[in-house]
């Protein structure tokens, strides 16, 4: 789950201050390995689990990245989101955890994102928190279950802001803070409407192809 009880941290221990960007960081700077394995990824973020991993897997849909790394970064969001709706622990499939990507692609990425990141991290704190545990969290899951469909959908303009509705919908989970859930999904209404916007005048310009040929 996306909170702090269900990701593997507790009241009391120091892990509200828990810093994704450093996480990260210390893994794309590894120098000891050329490739990253999904599989390791998860085990290295120490099982914070879903609310970090949501992050991973859609931010490179909110950047352009080198050809390869948001299809293998993106498959587990539908995985991850799934059970995160249904309250079960982070589980990918053999096919993708062994999957893996160049390392410094991912410290490209990094580079990229790190900074908002932080900056991110600096305005964020527990608040509101009701909104990051159950049932509530649940309800997040399946707002970002919806989102991963529409991002893995062939839509123009139907990628970034979904992927930017769960980044910050995982980040506010991850920090417990609920104001960030609010911003979250109004930022996933939003996309939701630009989404169903584009995919109507799609639709309507094939309708109107369709009758001008008919017609011709």
């Amino acid at each position: 789950m996306l909170s702090g009880h269900s990701s593997g941290q507790s009241d009391g221990d120091g892990d509200e201050d828990y810093s994704l960007s450093a996480a990260l960081s210390r893994i794309a700077s590894r120098p000891d390995r050329d490739r990253i394995h999904i599989r390791d990824l998860l085990a290295e973020l120490d099982q914070r689990a879903i609310a970090a991993m949501l992050f991973v897997f859609a931010v490179p849909n909110t950047i352009p990245v080198p050809p390869g790394v948001s299809g293998v970064l993106g498959a587990p969001l539908l995985f991850l989101a799934a059970q995160l709706m249904l309250g079960r622990p982070p589980w990918l499939p053999g096919i993708i955890a062994d999957r893996s990507f160049d390392r410094t692609d991912f410290e490209r990425i990094l580079h990229k994102v790190g900074p908002w990141l932080q900056k991110a991290e600096r305005l964020m704190r527990p608040r509101l928190t009701i909104l990051t545990r159950p049932p509530l969290e649940n309800v997040i899951g399946a707002i970002v279950l919806l989102l991963s469909i529409v991002l893995f959908l062939p839509i123009p303009l139907g990628n970034m802001l979904p992927a930017i509705a769960i980044c910050i919908l995982a980040l506010g989970s991850l920090q417990r803070d609920g104001l960030w859930i609010i911003f979250g999904t109004v930022t996933a209404i939003v996309s939701m409407i630009i989404v169903s916007g584009v995919i109507a005048a799609f639709a309507y310009a094939g309708w109107l192809a369709i009758g001008a040929l008919m017609n011709g």
